[in-house]
């Protein structure tokens, strides 16, 4: 698969009324702590609280109209379906069947009810979500909307990378959460293509190392067994198609543990009083931890996600999530 920058560029102009330029900020007390200047990428600040529109939007706004009018299907741990069904809002699709694993967090469920969209709560993981909604897909005809490998998913995820890139043009690093791959491909193609002496560092749960084992073994680990683990949106198979993208692009990846994520959620919202999830915090949880070696100059975080809900975030604060 051939994806260009030039995707990116396409997708940013075909989503731009539809999303938010989100803020890049520098963090004084995360700067001072750390030696290095930090930026704060908040993607948290999208639309439904994630990053997640961009490749939404990007795919249901490039598909025929009668692909759209056949429905819309997708998976999700929780942000790709919000994402989704803001995506349909926007493009008038009437029917949209969305499959989220029982276990995603509360606060994730809340915001998908509000939407004119029939949820179907399956299964502990994402893998069970996906599984009963490619056979929807395939018994009703409807387009399946994958999280993560498709072309024009990451090339949306990818307008988060220019918006980097222009804004700090002599970036010389950028850290970003890894799931599926999408957001970490789409981000790397952007800024290596305009910048390529920055480092693009890709930060994998310990839960879940499969981008980790990806680069480690050279072909994509997808599906992905995986443990348990607070950053569901980074847990399960890493694509074949961010992969193919990413391979040449991101410099290294690291691993990061559920407490080491715990501990960036604190660290953020004392810091700079940004809420994160687990997966969202997990670009932040690796700088606070020291996993990536010989960092200097400007530095960018992304803060993927904010959807966590307040039970969840006591628990952490209390110690006992």
């Amino acid at each position: 698969m051939s994806l260009q920058v030039s995707d990116v560029q396409t997708a940013r102009v075909r989503i731009a009324p539809h999303v938010l330029e989100t803020p890049l900020t520098r963090s004084p007390l995360l700067s001072r702590a750390l030696g290095y200047e930090v930026w704060l990428k908040q993607e948290n600040r999208q639309h439904t609280g994630s990053f997640k529109p961009r490749g939404a939007l990007n795919k249901l706004l490039s598909l025929h109209a009668e692909a759209r009018s056949r429905g819309i299907v997708a998976a999700s741990a929780g942000n790709h379906a919000l994402g989704v069904a803001y995506a349909c809002q926007v493009a008038g699709v009437a029917h949209t069947e969305l499959f989220v694993q029982a276990t995603a967090a509360p606060a994730k469920i809340a915001k998908l009810r509000e939407y004119p969209v029939r949820l179907h709560l399956v299964g502990q993981t994402y893998e069970d979500a996906e599984r009963a909604a490619l056979a929807h897909a395939r018994e009703t005809g409807a387009t399946f909307v994958s999280a993560y490998d498709d072309p024009d998913v990451i090339a949306g995820q990818g307008t988060c990378g220019l918006e980097i890139v222009e804004r700090l043009p002599a970036v010389d690093a950028v850290v970003v959460p890894v799931g599926g791959g999408a957001l970490s491909a789409g981000i790397a193609l952007a800024v290596k293509s305009f910048r390529p002496q920055a480092r693009v560092i890709g930060v994998n749960a310990a839960a879940s190392p499969s981008a980790l084992l990806s680069f480690q073994k050279g072909y994509a680990h997808d599906p992905f067994a995986h443990e348990p683990t607070l950053a569901q949106g980074l847990a399960g198979g890493y694509g074949r198609l961010p992969f193919a993208v990413a391979r040449d692009r991101i410099d290294e990846i690291v691993l990061v543990t559920d407490d080491e994520m715990k501990k960036g959620i604190a660290a953020l919202i004392d810091s700079d009083q940004i809420l994160a999830e687990a997966s969202g915090v997990a670009a932040v949880a690796a700088l606070v931890a020291g996993k990536v070696a010989g960092l200097a100059g400007r530095v960018v975080a992304v803060v993927s996600g904010g959807n966590i809900d307040t039970g969840t975030l006591k628990a952490i604060l209390d110690g006992r999530g």
